[in-house]
């Protein structure tokens, strides 16, 4: 791909035009270490005018919902037809394999025609206000209607996908969006936004604002924003909450992922799923299996089934088309997961697959024996790396997990529907899979945290819900 189509990519989306910003700042290559890109940054100014366009545009939109969604399924289709420069961006910027970018791009497309759905359907209902005393002749019911500006944070492990699940419900609702894709990815969500161009969005509808820190502060210091949408870290999540105030947020924030392994799971079905679950994106998700809990009396039959399965793994070049694991999204990420796991070596843990780093290259790793007090075990990891831990009971493995700070996503493999329903009930967790693993989303599900892994729902249907507020109108006839 043209080297220099892709600079002139990752300028500023501001009133329907790319512009550029007060300065710039490079993107790597996660394989190779090398300036692939460069992104504008923007001055404290164009954030400030990029919002004040985003409401007034906001204000002045007249598209109804049909429109909307017309859009929509437009931009998934624009979208897929650039398939080719879309994986070629995704592989070079976040390191993905072949396997992950394709994947990443086809639920990008999903996740947009869902919107586009949503956009036609969202409405409010009846209320029987007849039912009230001295009520009669009264009709009540009520609307959905846009909240205005809405600012959308993104991360760098889904930097397509992520950010369809916020601009697009966002868009579906009527909103104008300010969106801030991770530094490290800046050039998957160009595309997108130059797909919705092409579409046909209004002019000013939709902002890109590169940048880091303090882009994000000045979006937090701007009243005219009424909703933040986020996905990162919990320590983020609380700043932005701070400042939010009493403007409406969806946080999509920490987690430290298990998948409990029944005695009676069928390892059949279930290691090759946690082998994906654990290894795609270089175990760069949310809901990554960090801990597979094993009940003792299956452990060492795990250990030597999986064991293989972990170490045939290829990893490396992300260019090369039989890559499973590519590079972590820095080298600094990499030489923290390194540390850790030696550590939890040092610290008498079985390294039952691995090897050493190279460059951002972390080995897919597979441990056994791991101290729990270790980071490995009790923070969240995000990196190629699965703990195999014994468990004896299942109300041990139900505690194990609610034990964390984190509560996003559980997975359980096991017959028992008794059981399995138990354990849905007790773990507190925002999606609990039986006979899937923990990362085992779909993209039309309700998707979101309790505790520290945050509030608020992704999924086109329940974002939009959340991006838009409920008005009660009532007439007297």
């Amino acid at each position: 791909m043209d080297e220099t189509v892709r600079v002139a990519r990752c300028r500023l989306l501001i009133d329907g035009r790319w512009t550029d910003g007060e300065r710039t700042e490079g993107v790597l290559d996660k394989y190779t270490q090398e300036v692939c890109a460069e992104m504008a940054i923007p001055s404290r100014d164009q954030v400030r005018q990029a919002v004040s366009i985003a409401h007034a545009a906001y204000q002045a939109c007249g598209l109804t919902a049909f429109e909307r969604g017309l859009i929509l399924d437009r931009a998934a289709d624009i979208v897929m037809q650039r398939e080719d420069e879309v994986l070629a961006v995704l592989r070079q910027e976040a390191g993905f394999t072949a396997a992950d970018s394709l994947a990443e791009l086809r639920r990008c497309a999903q996740t947009l025609r869902l919107s586009a759905q949503e956009a036609r359907n969202l409405s409010g209902e009846m209320i029987p206000l007849e039912g009230a005393a001295g009520q009669q002749g009264r009709l009540g019911f009520t609307i959905r209607v846009p909240l205005g500006v809405v600012c959308a944070i993104t991360p760098f492990n889904a930097p397509l996908n992520t950010v369809a699940h916020k601009v697009g419900p966002a868009l579906a609702a009527g909103n104008a969006v300010i969106l801030k894709p991770s530094e490290h990815t800046p050039g998957a969500a160009v595309i997108l936004a130059e797909a919705l161009l092409e579409a046909g969005l209004p002019q000013g509808l939709l902002a890109v604002l590169h940048g880091g820190a303090a882009v994000a502060q000045w979006l937090l210091d701007e009243p005219l924003v009424r909703f933040y949408a986020f996905t990162g870290s919990t320590v983020v999540g609380r700043h932005i909450q701070k400042y939010a105030g009493l403007r409406r947020t969806q946080m999509e924030l920490g987690s430290i992922a298990f998948t409990v392994l029944a005695a009676d799971a069928d390892l059949d079905a279930a290691l090759p799923k946690l082998v994906n679950a654990a290894y795609r994106k270089a175990g760069q998700v949310c809901t990554s299996v960090q801990t597979l809990l094993v009940h003792e009396s299956i452990r060492a039959t795990v250990e030597e089934r999986l064991t293989p399965m972990v170490a045939d793994l290829v990893y490396g070049d992300p260019a090369k088309p039989d890559t499973v694991v590519g590079p972590l999204i820095s080298l600094a990420a990499a030489q923290r997961i390194e540390q850790w796991i030696e550590e939890a070596r040092a610290r008498g843990a079985r390294v039952l697959a691995g090897g050493a780093r190279c460059g951002a290259v972390v080995p897919p790793t597979l441990l056994a024996d791991v101290d729990e007090t270790l980071p490995v075990s009790c923070q969240e990891a995000f990196g190629p790396v699965m703990s195999i831990v014994p468990f004896a009971s299942l109300d041990e493995a139900i505690d194990r997990v609610n034990a964390t700070p984190y509560g996003l996503a559980t997975g359980l493999f096991t017959n028992r529907l008794n059981e399995a329903f138990a354990a849905a009930r007790r773990l507190r967790v925002g999606g609990v899979h039986i006979n899937e693993t923990s990362s085992s989303r779909v993209d039309m599900m309700p998707y979101g945290g309790s505790k520290d892994s945050g509030f608020g729902r992704e999924g086109p249907h329940y974002a939009v819900r959340e991006m838009s507020e409920e008005r009660m109108v009532t007439v007297r006839i």
